[in-house]
């Protein structure tokens, strides 16, 4: 199973002062929109998300479909396998994406601790 690009998504309470801080520590805009609470940033090959009033905890997040520079993959395993899997092996989940639906899709579920995970397909 693979489970696609990995990053992690912070909740933010001031954008612009995380932006400064990350780039400081050698973080470089990839992506986003800072007009609407959003940024995307790159060191090598980590990634890193900046969300200012999107949600209130940190979110491990994985994109099924999309490589490490956000590019569409040829051959993937669809979030929907994904989450069927999942449940396979015994694990409940906080949201579902829609079995039998196809295209982009994403669910989430919490860890022993309550770190949120997602996996987010956006192809």
């Amino acid at each position: 199973m693979k489970l696609g690009a990995f990053s992690v998504s912070l909740s933010v309470k001031d954008l612009e002062a995380s932006k400064v801080f990350y780039e400081r520590l050698g973080f470089e805009v990839f992506h986003g929109d800072a007009t609407q609470n959003w940024l995307i940033m790159r060191n090598d090959k980590v990634t890193i998300g900046l969300f200012q009033g999107m949600f209130e905890k940190n979110i491990l997040t994985f994109n099924p479909g999309w490589n490490e520079n956000a590019s569409k993959l040829d051959s993937f395993t669809d979030v929907r396998e994904i989450q069927k899997s999942l449940i396979s092996h015994g694990l409940s989940l906080e949201s579902k994406v829609e079995e039998d639906s196809s295209g982009p899709g994403s669910f989430t579920l919490e860890d022993p601790d309550g770190n949120m995970i997602m996996f987010d397909q956006h192809v």
